[in-house]
């Protein structure tokens, strides 16, 4: 508005003139009014979009978290505000999506806690109510549920000492025995200990060594408990004919490469991701009553990161399966 003002009083002006040369001096001079005009126009709005920023950009900062607005907010833009807003959201969906995967985890790890305990429990509580009901009476009856609910118990306790040992590795308050061992001698034990369940199952175990004696550095209780759960595994999965475990044990410069593989039912590639979960079940049926804590597996996996090594593994369904990890061989 003041330029229009400005450019009608010059224009009249501009009609008294008459001589070329105060023309001249009149259009400089307008020139001049109209340059002052426009910088004094940009610095008061300048002036006032900073002032006014600056209030907004300090009243948006009283509902952000603290260290998105930096503390001069002189350094801060629009721009700058805007781009911090944008990251602030995208972290927001992202511990969203986070939050909303941990909450469906903990829906289905309270749902496998409360079916592996609720299974001997409910067998428990069977077993005494047939004895107190007067199956006590009858010796053969007693003896042989007495026998089930002491295996029973023996599984809750195994689920729950497999609980506290996961914790325990979890938190850091297992401390490894490092000690120096054979282990090909320690596979062969464990092959021993295991031939029964084997031949129940009609499966076969081999070992298959680059050399005869492998000394490696490790906790040889805690990798001992990693080969049985993983022997195991492969032992109650071989489900077919001519059922086959073989252990590999390769030495590799500083480490030995160790291969633990079936030939049984083997698990599908989109079940894969999850196998190292706690009571986590390959089988789509949740009703199996045999088998150990459903917490082998996340156990082998705390070992061996415990002793900074990793488990992966390989399968083909209906083929076999291979899992495989390292340990340091002693020098």
């Amino acid at each position: 508005m003041t330029l229009v003002m400005v450019f009608v009083a010059l224009a009249f002006n501009l009609s008294q003139v008459q001589l070329a040369e105060d023309r001249d001096r009149f259009y400089l001079v307008m020139g001049l009014c109209v340059i002052i005009m426009l910088g004094i126009n940009y610095f008061v709005l300048e002036f006032l979009f900073g002032y006014y920023g600056k209030k907004q950009i300090k009243r948006i900062s009283t509902i952000l978290p603290q260290g998105i607005i930096p503390t001069d907010e002189s350094e801060m833009s629009f721009t700058q505000l805007g781009e911090k807003v944008s990251e602030l959201s995208q972290r927001n969906a992202s511990e969203i999506d986070t939050m909303k995967g941990m909450a469906t985890y903990r829906k289905e790890y309270i749902g496998n806690v409360s079916h592996e305990l609720k299974t001997p429990l409910f067998s428990i509580q069977g077993y005494v109510e047939t004895l107190i009901e007067g199956g006590v009476e009858n010796l053969a009856i007693r003896d042989k549920y007495l026998d089930r609910i002491d295996k029973s118990v023996e599984r809750l306790l195994d689920i729950v000492k497999d609980l506290d040992m996961l914790n325990q590795f979890e938190y850091g308050e297992i401390n490894l025995n490092i000690t120096s061992f054979d282990l090909n001698l320690l596979i062969r034990e464990i092959m021993d200990m295991l031939d029964l369940e084997a031949e129940k199952k009609e499966a076969r175990m081999q070992l298959q060594t680059s050399h005869t004696v492998i000394m490696v550095r490790a906790d040889r209780q805690r990798i001992s408990q990693v080969l049985i759960n993983l022997i195991s595994n492969a032992i109650y999965y071989s489900n077919r004919e001519n059922a086959l475990i073989t252990v590999r044990t390769n030495k590799l410069r500083s480490k030995v490469l160790v291969e633990v593989a079936d030939n049984g039912m083997g698990i599908k590639k989109e079940l894969l991701p999850r196998i190292f979960e706690r009571f986590y079940r390959v089988e789509s049926s949740r009703s199996r009553r045999g088998g150990g804590s459903g917490l082998g597996l996340a156990i082998v996996k705390h070992i061996l990161e415990a002793h900074n090594e990793a488990v992966s593994v390989h399968s083909v369904y209906l083929e076999g399966t291979t899992f495989t990890f390292m340990l340091e061989t002693e020098p």
